[in-house]
């Protein structure tokens, strides 16, 4: 049989710029490409143009290629002795179903690379310049997800979230009010800010600050997007709140330290 390997590589949030050295490399040497359909058209301008190049999105309410023939193609492709390479938005592992294609090739004894990427989060975070954890606001990071595989059911959450934490909220989906009571439920303050960032990093990208109490107004912002849920919030780039919520309270030692009032302590 020939020798078989296969890349799990992250794309990034959607900037081509924050794809990894190592992700450059795998999609320059591929002879195959299974992509996600968010992955931006100058990412894919790195694929080798005699590489075969394979749409395997998956978008909420659209025409979907199933898990199960994504597994099949990867392990198909692996055991013809090409260079693979699955190209997932985001990173692999965090809500990427990169751990599901993992066991698949394991199962047919395909060698596996995985190559990280910049997860949705962090973009989100960088660009909105939101710190996801400080010392004084927020000691724990929890990452959840809106959607589950069980319809009619939002994924398994903890029944109690600390105060102290960040939660970002990947898939939220448009059911705000739902999403609402959820966090009420698992002790989130009415009045904790929030902020819905929609295309993070991206051409498109938006971004809009509100209140968990007035999460169920927000827009309804176009997909990919997430939503992030804490104290830390209030960090964001002042310019971001000023436009949206112009009595939105910030920390005071950041006010006198912010670039718009031309002072520093």
């Amino acid at each position: 049989m020939p020798t078989s390997k296969v890349f799990l590589v992250g794309a990034g949030p959607g900037d081509p710029e924050l794809l990894t050295l190592k992700a450059v490399k795998a999609l320059r040497s591929a002879d195959v490409v299974l992509h996600d359909d968010l992955v931006s058209e100058e990412i894919l301008a790195l694929i080798p143009p005699q590489a075969k190049r394979i749409a395997v999105g998956k978008r909420c309410g659209m025409k979907s290629t199933p898990q199960e023939d994504i597994n099949r193609l990867l392990v198909e492709y692996g055991l013809m002795g090409l260079q693979v390479v699955r190209l997932k938005g985001g990173d692999p592992f965090i809500f990427g179903r990169g751990g599901e294609e993992l066991e698949a090739l394991r199962l047919a004894g395909i060698e596996a690379d995985v190559v990280p990427g910049i997860t949705a989060a962090l973009g989100a975070a960088a660009v909105t310049q939101i710190p996801l954890t400080h010392r004084e606001l927020s000691s724990t990071l929890i990452l959840v997800t809106g959607s589950s595989r069980n319809a009619g059911h939002i994924a398994n959450w903890p029944d109690a979230l600390p105060s102290n934490a960040t939660i970002v909220v990947y898939m939220p989906g448009h059911n705000l009010a739902e999403l609402q009571q959820r966090l009420l439920a698992s002790g989130v303050s009415a009045e904790t800010p929030c902020a819905i960032v929609s295309g993070a990093t991206g051409e498109s990208e938006q971004v809009h600050v509100t209140t968990i109490q007035q999460l169920q107004g927000a827009p309804r912002l176009a997909a990919p997007r997430l939503l992030i849920v804490g104290e830390v919030v209030r960090f964001a780039e002042p310019r971001r709140l000023q436009e949206q919520f112009s009595n939105f309270s910030l920390p005071t030692e950041y006010v006198e330290a912010s670039p718009n009032t031309g002072e520093t302590e």
